[in-house]
């Protein structure tokens, strides 16, 4: 089989549904499946249902190898998830059991860094030094450097979403208090959505909330679409975060791009200006240095998928302690 003719099966396990999808070298999804993720579900759980997408999706191709992407902290290289947010597994080898239910190479990576991969390599402008951020229900982040992902010594290295930026700011799920997760997050947005709420019963957040069951970080961004000045003033709020955040990593490394991925992203310039702004604003020497623009991600919701899939075959004719 020719290089460019390669396929593989990238999957991502996320908090609600586990994804997989047949891709090549390009990004080109052949086939895709989803299934939904059991709350708080174990390894044996998991396994079974990657075994079964990927059991699926083989049928009749010729597949290469296997990349997972998953949400936790994963060791690098060696591929086994130490711990998850939304999941009860714990120091799992979930490489090794793929490898050996499959007969397949596989690697298995954080989920932002597989999206921060395929968006670095196959994006619309593709970046050698590239910031990817995941804004959802928390942050994650995926650093690549010299067109390679940037994991540390053993994977844990670029937990972005962790960095303090305001350390008398709120707690954090991780237990810290400021992190960038903690005031930038779509959770951050849900919570500043019910603040307001409490504050202002009769305002719109609050109106919409008891409409919707729940004030929610949807809630917040329908006021804001109705040019609500509290929930624009969140908005603003969590865009000015977000952009202190990329501004200082951006001060570390020499970016092209900040590209940002992740649900929240979907409100558009709701996010982005402030976003912008601020990154502009807490720029060191931005007329020296310039500064990076900051652009939403092209491959939205696929990402991971795409990026499991692309990095695993970037390593079948690697050795995995090799990078």
């Amino acid at each position: 089989m020719s290089t460019d003719a390669q396929l593989a099966i990238g999957l991502d396990i996320g908090g609600t549904k586990i994804a997989g999808g047949v891709v090549d070298r390009t990004g080109r999804v052949y086939a895709e499946l989803q299934a939904p993720t059991p709350p708080r579900s174990g390894a044996i759980v998991i396994a079974s249902i990657l075994l079964d997408l990927v059991a699926r999706l083989r049928e009749g191709r010729d597949i290469a190898a296997v990349g997972v992407g998953a949400a936790g902290i994963v060791r690098w290289p060696e591929g086994r998830m130490l711990w998850a947010p939304n999941n009860a597994y714990r120091d799992w080898d979930i490489r090794d059991e793929l490898e050996r239910e499959t007969g397949l190479p596989a690697v298995v990576d954080n989920d932002a860094n597989v999206a921060g991969f395929a968006e670095a390599r196959l994006g619309t402008i593709p970046h050698r030094q590239m910031l990817f951020v995941t804004v959802g229900t928390g942050i994650g982040g995926g650093l690549v450097l010299d067109g390679e992902i940037y994991r540390g010594p053993t994977g844990m290295g670029a937990e972005l979403g962790h960095m303090i930026v305001d350390p008398l700011g709120p707690r954090c799920g991780c237990g810290n208090h400021g992190c960038l997760e903690a005031v930038a997050s779509g959770s951050a947005l849900s919570r500043m959505g019910r603040e307001a709420a409490a504050a202002d019963p009769d305002g719109v957040i609050a109106r919409i909330g008891r409409s919707e069951g729940a004030v929610t970080g949807h809630t917040v961004t329908t006021a804001a679409q109705q040019d609500d000045p509290t929930a624009l003033d969140i908005f603003n709020r969590l865009g000015r975060w977000l952009g202190i955040g990329i501004a200082s990593l951006a001060t570390i490394f020499e970016l092209e791009a900040v590209v940002i991925g992740g649900g929240v992203v979907r409100t558009g310039d709701l996010l982005l200006t402030p976003v912008r702004a601020a990154a502009r604003e807490y720029a060191y020497a931005p007329e020296a240095r310039g500064v990076p623009p900051v652009t939403p991600a092209t491959f939205g919701s696929e990402a991971g998928m795409i990026g499991a899939g692309l990095l695993a075959l970037e390593h079948t004719d690697r050795k995995p302690s090799s990078t």
